[in-house]
């Protein structure tokens, strides 16, 4: 079983109907736990009910970072044109090619992570899975509708079942003028105009990728700024580089209603001016946020509740153990202070399937999970906020430099900062806010600096690459150590 000649999907599962471990979902959250159960010598059954991958895969993180990337290339040539004396010009986007390659990107990650998964020899059953007690699992028309089939988990399960897009009652998605974040980027065709609910991450980044395909965009948001999660200066820095792109920025305003038309949606929205606009567009795009699936998954007859929004709540958070004891929860299951974010399930997998084989493992530390807005600017940090940080009871000293302070900020000239936030004294650092062209490359190195509770003098003695964007972080924490050449 241990062949990567394997087909996962071949397995036949009552031959593995007593496994050590069941996971329940194949995304980041679930196939990261199985790949380490198993690298620890644990027998697993993934169930899976469409595709290994999961969201990220096949709807979100991969499909839509391949998009921006197209975008990215669309704004290049124009910059190359206007900016360079390069003269460049865009005759069409082939909308089909973007989408073959796209698809192409997508079919060989996932051709990846299946042969993954059966070369670790986890095997994959097809199926909806529902817990028929603390332990045991029905999987309903398992392995291409042969039947059902019941398993039992020596060791534990493990939800990972993920989360779909939230709706707004009255406003059903159509896939075509109403869409949400998944389906998206498999509308028909280059919409002339996006009406987007939503500024979040994913809000932004779809009012982001429309833009640079020349629609008109405008970008609703009900708080009072956008990526409201972030500190107040990224928002401010990502609202002006949004604007200065022609997207219609809108904080602090709501949907009242809309109406789905044969050419597209009119909408009223209400300003954060008490003003009542009309606005309409080809497209609407559904982005408030996600909600956890656990559809059919019965978690009453494993002995579970869930919370008023749906998540199932660890008990145990440095082991993601639910109430019943060898049931654990990785992924957009989790409520806050996970993140919902693909890169802090994965951790969240190593650490539940490192808890079941028995072997040490240190708690997730969301403090030091990375988070990144892939729109044109780019936004990244990590930690706290200066606002979280005061609020928290922090003495916080806060520094700030723009990306077009050092010479290869010049060079790209699309503003942006660079924020840290420290204890004063100069005493650990508490967060660190990128804003700017390419800073979803630059966020690992703070990652650490904020995950090892460094301090400023740490960072300041270590010697950043000229010409570079990342110079612009050393320069802050020379500033912040006393030593700084280019602030006061």
């Amino acid at each position: 079983m241990n062949s990567s000649d394997v087909n996962p999907w071949d397995v036949n599962p009552s031959d593995v109907n007593s496994p050590d471990v069941i996971v329940i979902g194949g995304g980041t959250g679930g196939y990261s736990t199985a790949l380490r159960a198993a690298a620890l010598g644990l027998d697993v059954v993934l169930v899976e009910r469409d595709k290994v991958g999961g969201t990220c895969l096949h709807r979100g993180c991969i499909p839509s970072k391949a998009m921006l990337h197209a975008a990215e290339l669309v704004d290049g040539i124009a910059e190359a044109r206007e900016r360079w004396g390069v003269k460049a010009t865009l005759d069409a986007v082939d909308w089909p090619a973007l989408v073959a390659t796209r698809d192409d990107i997508v079919a060989r990650n996932h051709r990846g992570v299946e042969a993954h998964l059966a070369h670790a020899g986890v095997r994959v059953v097809r199926g909806s899975a529902r817990l028929t007690g603390p332990r045991s699992v029905r999987v309903e028309d398992a392995a291409a509708g042969q039947g059902a089939w019941g398993f039992t988990a020596r060791r534990g399960i493990v939800l990972a079942t993920g989360s779909r897009p939230r709706a707004l009652p009255g406003l059903e998605p159509d896939g075509r003028r109403v869409v949400t974040s998944d389906d998206a980027l498999f509308a028909p065709g280059l919409p002339a105009s996006v009406l987007v609910l939503g500024g979040g991450a994913i809000g932004v980044e779809y009012a982001s990728f429309h833009r640079s395909l020349g629609a008109e965009v405008t970008l609703v948001e009900a708080a009072e700024r956008i990526v409201p999660l972030e500190d107040a200066d990224v928002s401010r820095h990502l609202t002006r580089g949004l604007k200065k792109r022609g997207i219609d920025v809108r904080p602090g305003a709501g949907l009242l209603d809309a109406e789905v038309l044969d050419d597209g949606v009119r909408a009223r929205v209400r300003t954060a001016r008490g003003e009542t606009v009309t606005v309409e567009a080809e497209r609407l795009l559904v982005a408030v946020g996600r909600a956890p699936v656990t559809d059919g998954l019965d978690v009453a007859a494993a002995g579970l509740t869930t919370d008023e929004r749906g998540f199932v709540v660890p008990a145990d958070w440095d082991r993601l153990e639910t109430a019943v004891p060898g049931i654990h929860v990785v992924g957009d299951l989790l409520p806050p202070p996970s993140l919902g974010l693909a890169h802090a399930s994965f951790a969240e997998g190593l650490l539940v399937a490192e808890t079941l084989a028995g072997v040490p493992s240190p708690p997730v530390d969301y403090a030091a999970v990375p988070r990144v807005t892939y729109s044109s600017p780019q936004t990244a940090a990590v930690g706290l906020s200066e606002a979280e940080a005061r609020a928290r009871g922090h003495d916080v000293v806060a520094n700030s430099m723009p990306l077009t302070a050092v010479a290869k900020g010049m060079v790209h000239g699309r503003g942006g900062i660079v924020k840290v936030v420290t204890e004063a004294g100069g005493e650990r650092v508490l967060g660190v806010h990128l804003v700017g062209p390419h800073v979803s490359e630059m966020i690992a190195e703070s990652q650490l600096i904020v995950g090892w509770d460094a301090e400023p003098s740490d960072v300041a003695r270590h010697v950043h690459a000229h010409p570079t964007l990342s110079e612009a972080v050393g320069e802050v924490f020379l500033t912040l150590a006393g030593r700084g050449l280019h602030q006061q």
